[in-house]
């Protein structure tokens, strides 16, 4: 089956375009010459948002990222199909044109959660607590590849055992790419500077922190599942 994503389509709740679990070489990217052109207003958009960054600190920079364009599901794996766009379109409120990224949740060997609070400078999700590792996926690269590459640009370690999930669409249009990493016995993790704290939050869900919001919360659940 293939779908292709609408620009303009919103929803209330994300929403699951494909379902794994996919080892990491079943998922395959096809990446397109042609890069996106968004509309005036979407790029000055992108423009007011990029200068609001740097007027509060921020060391976020512009650059070139991933646009999901379709994608196919088998039993061979998943593919995709991505061009390139500009990584400021993320931040266009109501409307992230479908710009990719991952998110790397991550185990340790005995099943607690990885959780990091994201520094206050950061462009999104300043502030609070996230599970594992994530980012954009970078130009010419495999949303796969993007996992474990965050995993040790944020964290400092290498997973045991990682898998694809899911592909989802949130409600204003970024794609995300979920997979779970478990991390081998006696690992330690070494943060970098957008978290300026972390913990392991239990195994059992229902014993988390009152800081783990009801979205992660929800997403634990279905990958626990």
């Amino acid at each position: 089956m293939s779908t292709t994503p609408r620009p303009t389509e919103t929803t209330e709740q994300p929403e699951i375009l494909a379902r794994g679990p996919w080892p990491l070489e079943q998922v395959q990217v096809n990446w397109l010459d042609e890069r996106f052109e968004p509309p005036q207003a979407h790029a000055e958009a992108a423009d007011a948002a990029i200068a609001a960054l740097r007027e509060r600190g921020s060391p976020s920079h512009d650059g070139v990222s991933a646009r999901l364009v379709d994608y196919r599901e088998g039993p061979e794996g998943i593919e995709m199909d991505l061009q390139p766009l500009r990584w400021a379109l993320r931040l266009v409120e109501g409307d992230a044109s479908h710009s990719v990224a991952a998110l790397c949740v991550t185990r340790s060997a005995d099943g607690r959660w990885l959780a990091g609070r994201r520094a206050p400078w950061l462009s999104s999700w300043a502030g609070r607590w996230a599970l594992g590792a994530g980012g954009a996926v970078d130009l010419g690269e495999n949303p796969a590849d993007t996992l474990t590459r965050e995993l040790w640009e944020e964290w400092s370690v290498t997973p045991q055992r990682v898998q694809g999930e899911a592909l989802i669409r949130l409600p204003h249009g970024m794609v995300m790419f979920v997979g779970q990493a478990w991390l081998p016995p006696g690992a330690e993790v070494v943060r970098d500077p957008e978290h300026d704290e972390h913990a392991w939050w239990p195994s059992e869900i229902e014993e988390w922190p009152e800081e783990a919001e009801e979205s992660l919360r929800r997403m634990a659940r279905w990958l626990a599942e």
